[in-house]
């Protein structure tokens, strides 16, 4: 028995498919799973297979013609079997005139009258019944899915050409030709993308044509250092739990010692920052858990302090550490501070002068920050951030006075240090820093 052969639906929403190309001709014969016909929709192509061995009988459609999906296409059988009851049928035209009515045909047992010395003529025989048109073929320049998808993603518009598709239908193949072809770059975001620019997206111009302003700047290739801060940083963060806490200390002291200093024309000339971390020592001194390195699961409290600072050099963030510290006098510890600094701008700090730390002082009060989240440096467990002096509004003897006030931000390890032994350590630093006078010895 023959079997019609449909035109399959790939997806719910597709509504017809092109017959791209019959694999083997009408009167073939083809054995189960054999190719026999090429299809194509919108977004891919489709082969369609023999559903089981026999003679392809008859082709209802030429190469390039667009079919309704599940529309008979051939049909598979053995030769002689009928063909034309699986024939596709053409659609009945629209608003059709009803025929006038027939005459009432007379019994067929009482013959028409014929008039004398006349011979009966013999009966018409019936017209014969036209097969139903071919499909019209593709008209020259006629798109298919896939080029119609092709030229809207890419913003084309296709000139009436003739394509390679059957009958000149234009495939996509033809409008990636065109397109990768056609100047689609300028002449100046050609020679900026070899010297290493990149393109933001679609080109500007007309047809999406790339230009110069449609260009982003090359990227910066990163040092070695910055590569090593980015790593240290993101393995922090990975490995360690963080919490940061704020608080602020009445800076008027501090600022009165500095000018003191400054007008004594001291040699070793303490700034702020020196100032903050002679505090810092002392804090460490009261509050020993902060001064801790965790490694491998262990906590190692230490008694020496050695004071690691954060230093901007044109390279990268470089970390000096004042090594043993604890007994060091303020202008002991500014003048190794301002040694360190220098080394470390010029780049003659030895791998030496960056290790051993037990804490971190970073410092962007300078810089006008007034708070942020300074990150551990492992395997230290906390790191204390100083932020800039501005007034703050504090309640004096019932009236409100603004006082000059400096940030400090504690970042510590919560596998640690718990909030207790962080908040008692930013205690201790306020209160050495709003009595800094009577503890500097000046």
């Amino acid at each position: 028995m023959a079997i019609p052969i449909k035109m399959p639906q790939p997806g719910n929403t597709v509504e017809e498919c092109i017959l791209v190309n019959w694999a083997v001709n009408k009167g073939d014969k083809v054995s189960s799973g054999e190719i026999i016909a090429e299809i194509e929709t919108d977004k891919a192509n489709f082969e369609i297979e023999a559903p089981e061995d026999g003679v392809l009988l008859e082709t209802f459609f030429e190469p390039g013609a667009l079919v309704p999906v599940l529309t008979n296409i051939c049909v598979l059988g053995q030769p002689g079997e009928d063909v034309e009851s699986h024939r596709p049928q053409e659609p009945a035209p629209a608003a059709v005139a009803p025929a006038p009515a027939a005459p009432a045909a007379q019994p067929a047992s009482v013959p028409a009258p014929q008039p004398a010395g006349k011979a009966e003529p013999a009966p018409a025989a019936a017209p014969p019944i036209a097969p139903p048109p071919a499909p019209a073929a593709p008209a020259a320049g006629a798109l298919s899915p896939r080029a119609r998808r092709f030229a809207a993603d890419h913003g084309i518009s296709p000139p009436n050409i003739s394509g390679s598709g059957p009958g000149g239908r234009v495939l996509e193949s033809d409008l990636i030709e065109l397109f990768g072809s056609s100047p689609r770059v300028s002449s100046l975001a050609k020679s900026m993308l070899e010297d290493g620019y990149r393109a933001r997206g679609d080109g500007s111009g007309a047809n999406k044509l790339l230009l110069s302003e449609d260009l982003l700047e090359p990227p910066v290739r990163m040092s070695r250092m910055r590569e090593t801060i980015a790593r240290r940083m993101k393995d922090s963060l990975a490995t360690t739990a963080q919490f940061t806490m704020h608080t602020s200390a009445d800076a008027t002291g501090l600022l009165a010692l500095r000018k003191k200093i400054k007008a004594a024309g001291s040699v070793a000339n303490p700034n702020i920052n020196d100032l903050v971390m002679f505090c810092t020592v002392r804090a460490l001194i009261e509050v020993p858990e902060i001064n801790s390195e965790f490694i491998g699961g262990e906590i190692f409290r230490h008694s020496d302090i050695s004071l690691g600072f954060a230093c901007d050099t044109e390279k990268g963030l470089l970390v000096p550490v004042v090594k043993d510290c604890r007994n060091l006098t303020l202008d002991e510890l500014a003048i190794k501070i301002h040694t360190l600094s220098e080394q470390a701008v010029n780049g003659s700090l030895s791998p030496d002068d960056m290790s051993g730390g037990t804490f971190t002082v970073s410092n962007l009060g300078g810089l006008g920050v007034e708070a942020f989240t300074p990150i551990v440096n492992p395997p230290q467990v906390a790191i204390l951030g100083v932020n800039a002096i501005q007034l703050k509004p504090v309640r004096r003897d019932g009236e409100i006075a603004f006082v000059d006030h400096i940030g400090f931000s504690l970042t510590c390890d919560h596998q640690v240090v718990d909030g207790a032994p962080g908040a008692r350590f930013l205690q201790q630093i306020k209160r050495i820093v709003e009595d800094v006078e009577s503890l500097s010895g000046i």
